[in-house]
C-alpha cells in the first residue's frame, strides 16, 4: 500500500505497476491517458509530481509515497478554464488524445517561467510530447498566449478573433456568427482539453472485466496447439477464448471477408499481429500475465517477407486464399511508346516508398456491454461504426439489430482504425459471459495488429517536348499489402489513379499490383496511395525540368491541368480543377524570393481525391431532432477523430437552422440507418454537410416539430470506375496543393515550408490551417525520418513510438498556411475537403530542396541527408 496526496487530498492504493495505473485502474482519474506505458515515450500521462511534470506511466508507485501528485482535475476552476480557453483558441487540439498530458507539461513551464517562457524554450521542452495531429505550431501559440496573459478568444495581430463556442454551455447568446465560413473553437474544445471528453478507455461501467489478446509468434507457422490450461489456473481469470468459441463467421473484413478474429489450431498464422488467444480476467494485469501463460505449440515457416519475391512465388502466402496478388489496377490512354520514341527528353527513375505506422496515440480499445433487452451495446474509437455492428454480427452469429454501436471519442486514426482490431473478440466475450468487457492494446500490440501505409516500389518513365510539355508516362507499381486485404487493393488503384499528377498526359499506361505477403497489413494511411505516387510524379517533373532547363515553378505551371482538360486516367477536368493553378501563383513569389535568396527550394504540387469514386454510389445521411429539453440532436455517419467533423455538422445545422449553437449535440450510433460505411476519402465535410443541410431543410419545412426525426441524405453517383469508359470520372471532387520547402545552404535545414492548399469552401478556417500544419508535419516526417520496417522474417524491428522516426516539435519548421478557395460545382457550399492533401507533395518537394543543395536525385523514403560539398 502506497499513501500520497492526490489533488489535494491524501490516497492510499494497493499495488500497479506505475503510478498511472493506480490513478486510472483505481482512483478512476482519467485525465492522465494511456498512449506508451510503460515506455514514457508520448506524455500523455504527464502529471505534475511536487510541481514538476512527470510521465506518471513510467513512476514506480513506491516514488510517489507521501509527495503531492497534481493533474487536471485538481487545478483551481479558473485556471482550467484559462487553459481550455487558450488551447481552444489556438486550435491546438485536434483529436485531444495527447492535450492533457501537454497542459499540464505547459502549466509546469509557466508556473516556472511565466512571462519569460518563450515559444522556443516551449518547444524544446515538450520535446518528451508526441502529438500526430496538430504539428505542434498551434500549441506553441496557446503556451505564447498564456505566457502574455491573453485570454483564450484573443488573436494575433491581423487575425480574426475566434470565436470560443463551447456547445452544451454557454455561448454568449449565439452572437457570434456559428456558421460555414466562421473561425469558431471545435466542438467540446474544452472538455478535450482538459480530459473531460471520455475515450473509450475511460469509460467504467459495473462488473466490468478487462481481456488481454495472445498473439502470433511466427508470421508464418503452423498452429499444432494451443494449450490455455496455465492461464485458465490463474486467480481472476474468468475464460480463456479461442477460434472453437466463435459461433458465427470467423473472418472478417471491410471488402473481403479474408481476416480471421482468431487463427485455430490447423491453421496457420500469415503475420505477427494474428490473434490466437483472448483471456478475460476480473482486472487488466491478471488479464496480460495469464496471457503471457497461453502455450501455443508452432511449425514455422518460411515467410514472404519481399513482396516481388512474393509475386513470383506458386506458392500461397496466406493459408487459404489463393495466389499472391491481391488486386491489379491498369488503363492506358494513347500510344506511350511512340510518344515516348518522339520526346525530346525521356527519364527514367525506379522510386521506392516505405512502410510507415501511423502512431496514432490513443491504442485500440472496446468495451461491450450486454443490455436487459438482449441486446450488446459496443462502444468503439473505429473509423465506421456501421462496418463495425455489420463484422459483430457475423462473428456472433446474431441479426444486426441486435448490436449498437456507440461511437466515442476516437484519438487520432488516419485510417488505422478503418480494420477490426479488437472490437468483434470483445464484443464475443461480453457476448458469451453476459457482463461488460473491455480490451485495450497496449503499445506494441497496437503496432503489430493494425494495417500499416503501403510501401509501393515505383518504376516509371516519363517524356517531354523541347518545351517542357508532357508527352508520355508509363508507371509499374508493386505495393506491400500485407497478408489481409483491409483496403489494400483501393490504396493500390487509387495510387494508380494518381499516378499523373495534377499533370496532363496525352499518352499514359499505369498498372498497380496489390500483393500479399507475411509483413504487417497494409492498407489506409492518410494519402491512400496518392503521396506514394506523386512522390515519384514529381520525382519525374524535376528531373525533366532540368533536362529541359526549366526551373520546377515553370515546369508545373506549363503542364498543370485545367478546366475541359483531360486528367491521367481519361477524367475530363471540372472548374473546379483551377484549383492547381492558384496554389501555383500563391507559392510563386515565396518561390522567386528564396531563390534569389541563395536558398535551396524544393516545390511538389499535388491533388487528392475527396470522396472514393471509382465507380462507388456513395449516400450520407444524417438526422436532426428537436428534443423536448429544448436541445437539437444532430446525427450523422462519420468518426470524430480530430478533423473537426462534429464541428462541421455544428456549424451547418447553426447556419441553416438558425438556432444558438449551444442548443446543439452531435451524436454518431447505429440506433440509425445512416451508415456511409468509413471515414475515409476526405469525404467526411463534404458530404456530412450536405446530408446535415438537408436534414434541417427538411425540418424547417416542417415547421421543426419537437420529437421528429428529420433525414437528409446527401448522394454521390456521378463517377465511373477505371476501365468501364474511356471517359471516366472516378472522382468526384479533388483537394489541391502546392508546397514550397525552403533550406538553408549552410546547415540543411528547412527554414520554412510555404503550403497553398484549395480545399474548396472552408467550412472552418482554424480547422482547416490546424489540418493542413499537421499533414505538412507528418509529411515532413514521411519524407524523411519516418519508417516501420521489417526484418527477412517478417518481423517489425520497430517496437516503440521512439523508434518510428516521429518529428517532435522543435523539429518542425515555420510553416506559412495559405487556404485558397476554389469551389467545387455540384457540392455543398463548394466544399472540397483537406484532410488528406497536406501531405501529398511534401515529400517530393524535401526530395527537389536536397537536390538544389546537393545536386543528387533521391529515389528512396525516407530521404538520406544532404551531402556536404
Amino acid at each position: 500500500m502506497v499513501s500520497f496526496l492526490l489533488n489535494g487530498a491524501r490516497v492510499t492504493v494497493g499495488d500497479h505497476p506505475h503510478l498511472l495505473a493506480a490513478l486510472r485502474e483505481e482512483l478512476d482519474v482519467t485525465s492522465p491517458k494511456d498512449g506508451c506505458s510503460p515506455s514514457g515515450q508520448c506524455g500523455c500521462c504527464t502529471v505534475l509530481v511536487d510541481g514538476k511534470a512527470t510521465v506518471a506511466c513510467s513512476l514506480a508507485l513506491d516514488r510517489v509515497a507521501g509527495r503531492a501528485v497534481t493533474t487536471l482535475e485538481g487545478l483551481d476552476p479558473a485556471e482550467r478554464e484559462r487553459y481550455a480557453a487558450a488551447f481552444a483558441a489556438s486550435g491546438a487540439l485536434q483529436c485531444g488524445f495527447c492535450t492533457p498530458g501537454i497542459v499540464m507539461r505547459c502549466k509546469a513551464l509557466l508556473d516556472r517561467d511565466g512571462a519569460e517562457l518563450t515559444r522556443e524554450k516551449a518547444a524544446r521542452h515538450l520535446g518528451g510530447h508526441l502529438c500526430r495531429c496538430t504539428g505542434y505550431h498551434p500549441i506553441l501559440d496557446a503556451v505564447e498566449l498564456l505566457a502574455r496573459g491573453g485570454e483564450g478568444g484573443e488573436a494575433p495581430a491581423g487575425e480574426a478573433p475566434v470565436s470560443p463556442v463551447a456547445v452544451g454551455e454557454a455561448s454568449g447568446g449565439g452572437a457570434t456568427p456559428v456558421g460555414v465560413g466562421s473561425r469558431i473553437a471545435r466542438y467540446q474544445a474544452d472538455k478535450l482539453a482538459l480530459g473531460d471528453k471520455p475515450y473509450v478507455d475511460d469509460l467504467r461501467v459495473p462488473g466490468l472485466l478487462h481481456a488481454a489478446v495472445v498473439l502470433a509468434e511466427h508470421a508464418r507457422a503452423d498452429v499444432l496447439a494451443i494449450d490455455t490450461g496455465e492461464a485458465e489456473a490463474v486467480a481472476g481469470v474468468e475464460r480463456v477464448l479461442t477460434a472453437a468459441d466463435v459461433p458465427g463467421e470467423r473472418r472478417v473484413g471491410l471488402i473481403h471477408r479474408d481476416w480471421p478474429v482468431f487463427v485455430a489450431v490447423g491453421e496457420r498464422t500469415a503475420y505477427l499481429g494474428d490473434v490466437l488467444a483472448l483471456v478475460v480476467a476480473r482486472d487488466r494485469e491478471t488479464a496480460r500475465r495469464a496471457a503471457g501463460l497461453v502455450r501455443v505449440a508452432y511449425r514455422p515457416l518460411a515467410p514472404f517477407a519481399d513482396p516481388l519475391a512474393a509475386l513470383a512465388s506458386d506458392e500461397d502466402a496466406v493459408w487459404g486464399l489463393e495466389g499472391n496478388v491481391l488486386s491489379r489496377s491498369a488503363y492506358a490512354r494513347g500510344d506511350v511508346d511512340a510518344a515516348l520514341a518522339d520526346s525530346a527528353h525521356v527519364v527514367h527513375e525506379v522510386f521506392q516508398t516505405q512502410r510507415v505506422e501511423h502512431a496514432f496515440l490513443e491504442p485500440e480499445s472496446t468495451l461491450a456491454v450486454p443490455r436487459d433487452d438482449g441486446r450488446l451495446e459496443v462502444f468503439s474509437g473505429g473509423q465506421g461504426v456501421w462496418d463495425d455492428r455489420r463484422q459483430i454480427a457475423d462473428v456472433l452469429g446474431e441479426p444486426e439489430d441486435r448490436i449498437l454501436v456507440h461511437q466515442v471519442a476516437n484519438g487520432g486514426a488516419f485510417g488505422g482504425k478503418e480494420d477490426c482490431a479488437n472490437q468483434c473478440q470483445t464484443a464475443l466475450a461480453a457476448r458469451l459471459l453476459g457482463r461488460p468487457v473491455k480490451c485495450t492494446l497496449s503499445r506494441e500490440e497496437s503496432l503489430r495488429i493494425h494495417a500499416k501505409r503501403h510501401p509501393i516500389r515505383i518504376e516509371a518513365w516519363a517524356g517531354c517536348d523541347a518545351e517542357g510539355r508532357l508527352t508520355a508516362l508509363r508507371t509499374r507499381m508493386v505495393g506491400d499489402s500485407g497478408p489481409y486485404a483491409s483496403v489494400g487493393m483501393k490504396v493500390l488503384e487509387r495510387a494508380a489513379g494518381h499516378a499523373g499528377g495534377p499533370y496532363v498526359w496525352p499518352a499514359i499506361d499505369v498498372e498497380a499490383v496489390a500483393v500479399r505477403t507475411n509483413n504487417p497489413v497494409c492498407g489506409a494511411f492518410r494519402g491512400f496511395g496518392a503521396n506514394q505516387a506523386q512522390f515519384a510524379t514529381e520525382g519525374l517533373i524535376d528531373r525533366l525540368a532540368a533536362a529541359c532547363g526549366l526551373d520546377g515553378w515553370e515546369m508545373r505551371a506549363r503542364n498543370v491541368v485545367a478546366p475541359g482538360a483531360t486528367w491521367g486516367p481519361g477524367q475530363v477536368m471540372d472548374d473546379g480543377c483551377q484549383g492547381a493553378r492558384d496554389c501555383l501563383e500563391a507559392v510563386r513569389p515565396a518561390w522567386e524570393a528564396a531563390r534569389a535568396a541563395g536558398k535551396a527550394v524544393g516545390l511538389g504540387l499535388g491533388l487528392k481525391n475527396s470522396g472514393l469514386g471509382n465507380g462507388f454510389v456513395e449516400v450520407a445521411k444524417a438526422v436532426v431532432r428537436f428534443c423536448e429539453d429544448g436541445t437539437v440532436e444532430v446525427r450523422h455517419c462519420w468518426t470524430e477523430m480530430g478533423q473537426g467533423v462534429h464541428t462541421v455538422a455544428l456549424q451547418v445545422a447553426a447556419q441553416e437552422l438558425g438556432v444558438d449553437p449551444a442548443r446543439i449535440r452531435v451524436v454518431v450510433d447505429t440506433s440509425r440507418e445512416l451508415g456511409a460505411g468509413q471515414t475515409t476519402g476526405s469525404r467526411g465535410t463534404l458530404m456530412g454537410a450536405g446530408a446535415v443541410a438537408a436534414a434541417c431543410r427538411a425540418a424547417c419545412e416542417d415547421g421543426c416539430r419537437v420529437g421528429v426525426d428529420y433525414e437528409g441524405e446527401h448522394r454521390v453517383d456521378w463517377t465511373d470506375a477505371l476501365g468501364t469508359t474511356d471517359r471516366p470520372t472516378i472522382h468526384s471532387a479533388f483537394g489541391y496543393a502546392a508546397q514550397l520547402v525552403i533550406m538553408d545552404r549552410d546547415t540543411g535545414a528547412i527554414e520554412r515550408v510555404v503550403a497553398a492548399h484549395d480545399a474548396g469552401r472552408v467550412v472552418n478556417p482554424l480547422l482547416c490551417e490546424g489540418q493542413v500544419v499537421g499533414a505538412v508535419h507528418m509529411g515532413l516526417g514521411y519524407a524523411l525520418s519516418e519508417e516501420f520496417p521489417t526484418d527477412d522474417q517478417a518481423r517489425p524491428t520497430a517496437t516503440t513510438l521512439r523508434q518510428l522516426g516521429i518529428l517532435r516539435a522543435k523539429d518542425v519548421p515555420p510553416v506559412d498556411v495559405m487556404l485558397l478557395e476554389r469551389p467545387q460545382p455540384r457540392a455543398p457550399y463548394g466544399i472540397k475537403g483537406v484532410g488528406e492533401i497536406g501531405l501529398v507533395p511534401t515529400a517530393g518537394a524535401v526530395a527537389g530542396a536536397l537536390c538544389d543543395l546537393d545536386g543528387e536525385w533521391r529515389t528512396t523514403l525516407p530521404l538520406r541527408p544532404a551531402t556536404r560539398r
